[in-house]
C-alpha cells in the first residue's frame, strides 16, 4: 500500500513539473509574438490606408545595427522567476529548500527578463541618405531590405514611422 502511495506522490510531482514546463514554454512563444516589428515592409493598423509623404533620395551609406525592444512585458522575469523557484525546491530539505527556492526565484527571474530582451533584438541598418533637396536624414530600421550605397529609394514617412524601400 505505501508502495503505491509513494508512485502516486512522484507521479503528481512529475505531473507538475511538466505542467509548469509547458505553460512556460507557451508563455516565452507567446511572448516572441508580441515583438513590434521595424521592417521597412510592414505597417501596423493605424498605418494602413492613412496618407503618407514620400521624399526621393539616394543612399549614401548603411551600416549594420542591432534594434532593441524598448521595453518587456515582464513575462520572462515571471517565466524565470517560477522556473527556478521549483528548480531551486528539488535541492535539499528544510529551510535550505526553502532558501534554494528564493535564490532559483530570484536567479530565474534575472535570467528569464535577460532572456525576454535578447529575443527583442533585431538585426537593422542606419541608413544615411541625400534627399533630392540636398538635405540629408538617416533612418534606422530592419535589415531585411537589401540597400547599398548609390541606390536610388523612397522615404516613406507617416503615422510615426519612416521607412526606406528600393525605388522600383
Amino acid at each position: 500500500m505505501s508502495s503505491n502511495v509513494g508512485q502516486f506522490a512522484l507521479s503528481a510531482r512529475l505531473w507538475r513539473r511538466t505542467a509548469v514546463a509547458a505553460a512556460l514554454g507557451a508563455v516565452i512563444a507567446l511572448a516572441g509574438c508580441a515583438t513590434p516589428s521595424a521592417s521597412g515592409n510592414v505597417y501596423n493598423y493605424q498605418q494602413a490606408q492613412r496618407e503618407q509623404v514620400t521624399y526621393m533620395a539616394t543612399v549614401l551609406g548603411v551600416r549594420n545595427i542591432t534594434i532593441e525592444g524598448d521595453r518587456t512585458s515582464g513575462i520572462g522575469t515571471i517565466s524565470g522567476a517560477v522556473l527556478g523557484g521549483v528548480l531551486g525546491n528539488t535541492i535539499g530539505g528544510g529551510s535550505g529548500r526553502t532558501i534554494a527556492t528564493a535564490v532559483g526565484g530570484v536567479a530565474g527571474g534575472l535570467a528569464g527578463s535577460q532572456v525576454e530582451r535578447n529575443m527583442q533584438r533585431t538585426a537593422g541598418y542606419e541608413i544615411t541618405l541625400r534627399l533630392d533637396n540636398g538635405e540629408t536624414r538617416v533612418v534606422a530600421q530592419a535589415a531585411d531590405i537589401p540597400l547599398h550605397p548609390g541606390q536610388r529609394v523612397q522615404v516613406i514617412t507617416g503615422g510615426g514611422a519612416t521607412r526606406v524601400v528600393p525605388v522600383r
